[in-house]
């Protein structure tokens, strides 16, 4: 190569470089082709063929080209849905679930209906055998795809009008139940093929049997012949004879077709023909069959017992999240034991139907929902309705409805921890926020009362005026420190409850007042075993924190010992035990469109509520009217042999041992009868013997009406912006320099002067 007329050094490397690679090209392709025409001469000189054998050569060398390429597509067209690594025997699997009680008892199912836990061993040899002479005969004999049994089929169904034989082997089929849809496409099979030899090369035809017999749906929501044993003849498959065998095997086919409990005749036709495969596959004998045939398979009937169905499906969504949590998984089929207390369960069932269909007429409401657990969290009862077979909405924990005056509780507490003690003197008068002038339901006001009165009266212009104290962040911190999960709204309305939560949310949060302070978290699950027994996971102080103390408990003491006045002089008399310490509140919304009661004692916590689904009014319900003794007929059931112990600022006294004398039942209906006394007295416009008139009774109401009452003359106070919030107290000089403040507001007794009146806002009053 002559010398390179370049100066710049790089344009010299790329020059030579461009020299190298393009002479490189020419002399490799020079070379192929100067060895393809020395093959080509050498087989020339030696393979001279003409013609039978060039004819044969000419076609196997086609053959071999075009089935080289037929193979590749045919491959990339049946390649599996799927990667092939990680958890691939349990893809798309659901969960079987058994719940039982605490006792052990089995209360119910969810997911679907299976038991894998029996080995293959156990499984009598008339059962396999059954289901190979239906299903695959020559299991033992084809390496996943079975050529023989797919060209009898072909030819059997070429010839016959009638029937049609299925060419799957029972490997195909176990490809197609854990991998495929049921879909009848060219390419299912193909697909159905490849995966069948794929599981073959995995798997011991014993592991591949036992997965067939284990995940194959056979009716009635079963999969496999354990759950279908089970469902169809109350026994398991170590028990079955040889005729239920035969009809648990004609199953696999039709399982929809030939189920036993939908249809009797057609699933014994099916098992007759499955005898005669067995005998002409020489599994069974002659008189075995007959001996089959003369005491056929006897179906058992279905009982519908009551299943707690509203507590299954929280127990459920709790199971699930428990595996996630845990990381446990493969495990499908499973046993879990829960905190229901049965009893107790059908007896909220009972009171939330009994009322609606003594009361929901004259009251105008449809539905209700109860749930009980004790102040650690434990629910022990769910009710989310009032018909699970009409409607399965759980109105106990996924229904979001404003909570009226049970709200308060919250802004009392914030109140508490900030300085205020129930017996500091507060005024109920006329209040405003902007243009919101909230009032009483009764449209009078009490002047100069102690906080436990304005609680027990559920005075709004008290809370209000706490909510001006305090802060509104002050009274949503506080609502989520003892429980509340759902979201709060920020405007000055919500201090009387309307925000929207959950029946299990308040409940929970009242939870932290019957412990003391200790927050608790709502749960039904304490154990999951596998089929077989083996404790996957169990509640107890290694895995779940105990409550943690969120509030002082002398703090929740003072509040309490106002929630007690609520139940024995205020809003939810008739909420009264009188036998064991006990605290509560009701609540009504706008329009009493919800009403609620909220209670506890040191045993167990309730919740109450009822409405309409489509948000209608009431007929003027308040919490105390209805949910107040619906309340108290649940928990007459829950405190069953229960020894009633003091609460948190409640002690248990001589008052409680007096009535816990008596029978206590007895003692309840008489609180009962009392209240109803008055109930009626009030309601015809006298008031009650000793606690006030039905303004009293009512006053845990919102001041929020229908449009076609009328509402209240409203009235409100000219004053600074700086004179309607309370100052904070002092732990000795609080109260004082609180009515001090009062007093020089608006004079010791005097009537303010008469406020021009405000147009309502949202409702309120």
């Amino acid at each position: 190569m002559p010398q390179l007329q370049f100066r710049n050094a790089f344009t010299r490397f790329l020059w030579k470089l461009d020299a190298r690679v393009s002479s490189a090209v020419f002399e490799t392709w020079d070379g192929l082709r100067r060895m393809g025409s020395a093959y080509s001469s050498f087989l020339h000189r030696h393979f001279r063929l003409s013609g039978i054998k060039r004819i044969v050569v000419d076609l196997l060398d086609d053959g071999a080209t075009f089935g080289t390429i037929f193979a590749f597509g045919l491959l990339a067209y049946a390649l599996p849905p799927f990667s092939g690594t990680g958890d691939v025997w349990n893809r798309g699997r659901e969960y079987a679930v058994t719940f039982t009680d605490a006792n052990g008892e089995i209360i119910g199912r969810r997911g679907i209906r299976q038991d894998d836990a029996i080995p293959l061993e156990d499984i009598p040899p008339h059962m396999i055998k059954a289901v190979l002479a239906t299903e695959d005969a020559r299991f033992f004999d084809h390496f996943g795809v079975d050529i023989i049994g797919t060209l009898r089929a072909i030819i059997h169904n070429a010839k016959s009008d009638s029937s049609v034989q299925g060419g799957s082997s029972l490997t195909q089929q176990v490809a197609k139940n854990l991998f495929l849809s049921p879909e009848r496409t060219i390419r299912r099979k193909v697909h159905e093929a490849f995966l069948a030899m794929w599981i073959e090369a995995r798997l011991s035809k014993q592991e591949i049997l036992k997965l067939y017999l284990d995940r194959s749906y056979l009716g009635g929501g079963n999969y496999g012949i354990e759950a279908a044993a089970q469902y169809y003849f109350g026994k398991s498959v170590r028990d079955v004879t040889l005729s239920e065998a035969a009809m648990l095997a004609g199953l696999f086919k039709a399982p929809s077709k030939f189920a036993p409990h939908a249809n009797p005749e057609a699933a014994r036709a099916r098992a007759n023909i499955v005898l005669y495969r067995m005998l002409d596959a020489g599994f069974i004998t002659q008189g075995e069959l007959l001996q089959a045939r003369r005491e056929p398979a006897a179906v058992i009937s279905q009982s519908l017992t009551d299943s707690p169905d509203w507590f299954l499906d929280k127990a459920y969504r709790d199971t699930i999240a428990l595996l996630d949590a845990e990381h446990i998984t493969g495990e499908y089929v499973i046993e879990v034991k829960t905190t229901i207390d049965m009893k107790l369960q059908a007896a909220a069932q009972k009171v939330i139907d009994d009322e609606i269909a003594a009361e929901g007429a004259q009251y105008n409401f449809s539905q209700g929902a109860a749930i009980t657990m004790t102040p650690d969290g434990a629910i022990k009862a769910l009710v989310g309705g009032r018909d699970y077979a009409t409607s399965q909405f759980n109105r106990a924990t996924d229904a979001l409805r404003q909570t009226g005056s049970a709200f308060k509780p919250f802004v009392y507490l914030a109140a508490l921890l900030n300085g205020y003690k129930p017996t500091d003197i507060v005024v109920d008068a006329p209040v405003s926020v902007g243009n919101w002038s909230p009032g009483n339901y009764s449209d009078k006001y009490e002047g100069r009362v102690t906080l436990t009165t304005a609680l027990a009266k559920s005075l709004n212009s008290v809370a209000v005026r706490l909510m001006l104290a305090v802060g509104r962040p002050a009274i949503i911190e506080t609502a989520h420190l003892v429980g509340i999960r759902g979201e709060l709204e920020t405007w000055a309305p919500m201090v009387l409850g309307t925000s929207a939560l959950s029946l299990i949310d308040i409940t929970g949060a009242f939870a932290t007042f019957a412990a003391g302070g200790k927050r608790p978290d709502p749960y039904t699950v304490l154990e999951i075993r596998r089929a077989n027994g083996d404790v996957l996971y169990a509640r107890s102080p290694d895995t779940v924190e105990p409550p943690r103390q969120v509030v002082a408990e002398e703090k929740i003491a003072e509040l309490n010992s106002m929630l007690k006045e609520v139940v024995k002089s205020g809003t939810a008399r008739k909420a009264d035990l009188g036998f064991a310490p006990q605290g509560g509140k009701t609540g009504t919304n706008q329009g009493y469109r919800d009403a609620w009661y909220i209670g506890f004692t040191a045993h167990n916590v309730t919740g109450v509520w009822i409405g309409n689904d489509d948000f209608t009014p009431m007929n003027k319900v308040t919490g105390g009217l209805i949910p107040a003794p619906m309340w108290k007929s649940i928990m007459l059931v829950a405190e069953q042999g229960q020894k009633p112990e003091a609460l948190a600022g409640i002690p248990y006294d001589d008052s409680y041992t007096q009535v816990a004398a008596v029978d206590a039942p007895a003692a309840a209906q008489a609180v009962a009868n009392a209240d109803e006394t008055d109930q009626a007295a009030a309601e015809a416009g006298a008031p009650a013997e000793s606690n006030g008139d039905v303004n009293q009774v009512l006053n845990g109401m919102f001041n929020l009406f229908d449009d076609q009452q009328k509402p209240a003359t409203t009235k409100i106070v000219r004053q600074r912006q700086d004179a309607l919030v309370l100052p904070k107290a002092n732990a000795d000089s609080g109260a004082e320099r609180r009515n001090s403040f009062f007093d020089s507001l608006f004079g010791s007794g005097e009537k303010p002067d008469k406020p021009r009146k405000r147009k309502p806002i949202f409702g309120f009053y």
